[in-house]
């Protein structure tokens, strides 16, 4: 079935006391509003957001991910509110989705659900164990008749159970005969697109209640909005894992972006952190470890290890407290307290405790290139641009700043000095 899809974004979102717009906001990886964008897309070639406040900086960051997304600007001014939003809103098919922007767990499944059979409108109904203060909906003999805001409930009416979720589809007649009818003669002087559903029961149309996934349709309006957002999404992403063969030790203690992918058998010890578009294949993250947009193969991480953006480890192990970034290493051993940043690192290298690589002057950064078979000896500095070439040993303690010929030794130390019975002279004490 041919389908339409608006999104309102036009809000302000005041209660989430910040300067980022309320739908930039990100959960699991991703603005809120992409999210809802995702979930459109699966079921609409036809889609189109409204904005209003901050409009470019919101339309610039779709664009920057998305193609073919239309885009409306809302006269707050003149015609506010949801009413006032859809005014002047040109779709292509005959029936519409009007979504909102800060409902980020939708799902393909409930969007088409709600698109399903011919009523003039599908209204969304959520039925909470605990009413909030939603619009009530008088439902008699399974059609709609009503609703009323919380505001204006009678102390029976607030009893009632069925709650308007805000998310409707409607009929291409109902766009074009109710919405320039919409009138602003309330309280706050706002189009409320609610008054259409009671509009179209004036007009004997059917508005069909349709039984939705109270978690999915809650909207977010707060930063406690945004956090309970987030751990159902990460519920949903880490279910999703799990069943497709990830293993995951205490999985409520585990952040997962929902960009992330993964193949082949994975695990995830408790408190990883898995950030952006990471690739992990075959891999297993080891306790409180962080991967950063990385790609990590046939691998081990941590525990408490961190690998930054643009890393490649394949048949490497990095271990507890070792950092590495923009770097590739192949059958690699860092095992502890090493910094690895902008290195490419050869087959069957070892890379001690305390091991640095100095790849920033104050100005650029620049690269280390280090062999296959080389051996790096604990707390060793490698100041870059240096190269190791392969089947080379530095000494523990070394500086290098310089070139390393393949097969050789590599040492920089000061020549030990001992002041014999100097601890007795020192404190005055008899040896």
């Amino acid at each position: 079935m041919a389908l339409s899809v608006v999104i309102l974004a036009a809000g302000q979102g005041t209660r989430m006391k910040s300067d980022t717009p309320k739908v930039l906001h990100e959960i699991s990886g991703k603005p809120m509003l992409f999210h809802t964008l995702d979930a459109a897309q699966a079921v609409s070639d036809d889609i189109t957001v409204v904005l209003y406040h901050q409009a470019a900086r919101i339309q610039q960051e779709i664009e920057a991910l998305y193609h073919n997304i239309r885009f409306h600007i809302q006269d707050a001014e003149n015609f506010p509110g949801t009413g006032g939003a859809m005014r002047g809103v040109a779709t292509q098919h005959d029936r519409t989705l009007i979504l909102n922007g800060d409902m980020p767990l939708l799902t393909e499944a409930s969007l088409q659900l709600l698109a399903e059979g011919e009523a003039e409108i599908n209204m969304s109904i959520i039925l909470p164990e605990r009413p909030y203060a939603y619009g009530r909906v008088v439902i008699e003999k399974g059609r709609v008749q009503k609703i009323i805001e919380d505001k204006d409930c009678t102390p029976e009416q607030k009893q009632i159970r069925h709650l308007n979720a805000g998310v409707y589809c409607v009929s291409r007649h109902v766009l074009e005969t109710y919405i320039p009818r919409l009138s602003n003669h309330n309280a706050q002087a706002e189009y409320y697109l609610t008054d259409i559903v009671q509009m179209a029961v004036e007009d004997d149309k059917e508005v069909h209640p349709v039984i939705v996934e109270e978690r999915e349709f809650q909207g977010v309006n707060s930063k406690l909005d945004l956090a309970h957002a987030e751990r159902f999404m990460q519920d949903r992403i880490k279910a999703g894992l799990m069943m497709q063969g990830v293993s995951m030790r205490l999985p409520e203690t585990i952040y997962v972006d929902c960009r992330a992918s993964f193949e082949g058998e994975c695990i995830l010890e408790n408190g990883a952190t898995i950030l952006g578009e990471s690739r992990l294949i075959r891999a297993h993250i080891k306790a409180h470890s962080v991967i950063e947009s990385s790609q990590i193969e046939d691998s081990t991480v941590g525990p408490m290890g961190r690998v930054r953006p643009d890393t490649l480890l394949k048949k490497s192990h990095i271990g507890n407290f070792v950092e590495v970034k923009k770097s590739t290493l192949a059958g690699v051993k860092a095992g502890h307290l090493s910094y690895i940043g902008d290195s490419i690192v050869g087959e069957g290298s070892n890379i001690g405790a305390g091991v640095i690589t100095c790849n920033y002057d104050g100005k650029s950064k620049h690269q280390t290139v280090i062999g296959k078979n080389v051996f790096i000896g604990s707390d060793t500095q490698l100041i870059a641009p240096v190269t190791i070439a392969d089947e080379v040993m530095i000494a523990a303690g070394s500086t290098v700043n310089k070139n390393i010929e393949k097969g050789s030794l590599a040492i920089s130390r000061a020549p030990l000095k001992t002041v014999r019975n100097f601890f007795y002279k020192f404190f005055g004490k008899e040896a």
